[in-house]
């Protein structure tokens, strides 16, 4: 496998909404690094690709849903790169836009039921699949864990590169979804106390996001409830939102991760919880081939 030196720029770019009453916000846009291997997952999987090189694999099996950015990010980079990926799926066989895509970039998919996908926490689910594909390397569910956060430490530093286009000194921390919070885990890293990290949960608690993060950092960071009543859950006032906020700026965003972290940092500012004059680097995670689920 590899190597894998491809690191794509992310843009950062001044962010004008009416509501945001005096804070200035810069979207670093990780949707805009490439067309299919998009948003904070290529960041995620660049550690555990580099693990797999060293370890001898030939290729990489992991984890997700029938829409799961992870696994598009994933498979889109096997066929780029030229090494082989399977993907365990939840539920039974669905034939979304993004299982096409997986097939299409030749990922080789097993559907694990939704008792199946459930047990992937359980010790030796992984030992039948490593018999079965000895050579791969199991990458964990969105590419997770402290792999996962290093590999988007890097983010902290291209944005940083580029607040002299804003014509910003410095700025006063992070807003980004968090669903895992592997990407606010290494952005707390990367920043090693120098700026804090908000974090809008897209999920609720019982999803562990808090546990996932404490178990990787100590402190730099604050989480907050923009679930918005569970994972996947839209209403008609996030989509009202999302379409509105669409037409002011230009920037798509999605209702499951950023379009919800982006209403969290609206109604924080209204309620005055973020003081005008603040400088604030908000994340967009990408995302968007999910929206085909939404659409169709």
């Amino acid at each position: 496998m590899g190597p894998f030196d491809w690191l794509p720029h992310a843009p950062l770019e001044p962010l004008a909404l009416d509501w945001l009453n005096g804070v200035e916000l810069a979207v670093l846009r990780l949707d805009r690094i490439d067309p299919l291997i998009s948003g904070n997952k290529w960041f995620k999987l660049t550690e555990h690709l580099a693990q797999a090189q060293r370890a001898g694999a030939s290729g990489v099996i992991s984890l997700g849903g029938a829409y799961s950015n992870h696994l598009h990010a994933l498979a889109a980079a096997g066929k780029r790169f030229g090494f082989p990926t399977v993907g365990l799926l939840r539920g039974h066989a669905q034939d979304t836009a993004t299982v096409q895509d997986l097939k299409a970039f030749g990922m080789q998919l097993h559907w694990l039921g939704y008792g199946g996908y459930r047990a992937r926490h359980e010790p030796g689910f992984w030992e039948p699949w490593r018999a079965l594909y000895p050579h791969l390397y199991s990458v964990p569910e969105g590419g997770g864990g402290l792999a996962g956060a290093v590999g988007c430490g890097v983010l902290v530093e291209q944005a940083r590169e580029q607040l002299r286009n804003l014509g910003w000194a410095d700025y006063d921390g992070w807003w980004l979804a968090a669903g895992t919070g592997t990407t606010l885990a290494g952005l707390v890293l990367a920043e090693a106390g120098a700026h804090p990290v908000f974090g809008a949960m897209a999920v609720p608690d019982d999803h562990g996001v808090a546990q996932n993060v404490s178990a990787l950092v100590q402190g730099g960071y604050t989480l907050l409830d923009a679930s918005r009543g569970g994972f996947a859950k839209v209403d008609p006032l996030l989509l009202d939102f999302i379409e509105t906020t669409e037409q002011a700026c230009g920037v798509p965003l999605e209702p499951l991760y950023t379009g919800k972290a982006l209403l969290a940092l609206k109604q924080q500012i209204e309620a005055g919880h973020i003081a005008p004059g603040t400088r604030l680097i908000f994340v967009h995670t990408g995302g968007l081939q999910g929206r085909r689920g939404l659409t169709a």
